[in-house]
């Protein structure tokens, strides 16, 4: 029973430390859905960066930005990553980058 005690905060800071990793995976896979999404509609004329947001969790803190190039539109997404424990200051960001050709209506 004396050594569960002693290995026990050693489990919890591990189970910590793995769903952390959990929500830094999360954050990835929101940021390239939302660049996609932005990339998307800004190439046929709408707007992309609302598209971005409402392609993504809203509790996240993200910054869409959305530029158009010759043939291309390219979305990037930049998520900032929730932490877990709120003593660590982590201050991680997760940026993902799509491009998709312009739609053409000539």
């Amino acid at each position: 029973m004396l050594e569960f005690a002693g290995f026990l905060p050693i489990l919890l800071l591990v189970g910590l430390a793995a769903i952390q990793l959990g929500l830094v995976g999360y954050a990835a896979n929101q940021a390239g859905s939302a660049a996609r999404a932005a990339s998307r509609a800004a190439s046929q004329g709408d707007s992309g960066e609302a598209a971005g947001r409402a392609a993504m969790d809203g509790s996240l803190d993200a910054d869409v930005g959305v530029s158009r190039t010759g043939t291309t539109t390219t979305a990037t997404v930049e998520v900032q990553v929730p932490t877990l424990l709120p003593f660590v200051d982590t201050d991680w960001s997760v940026t993902k980058k799509a491009t998709m050709p312009n739609d053409d209506d000539g």
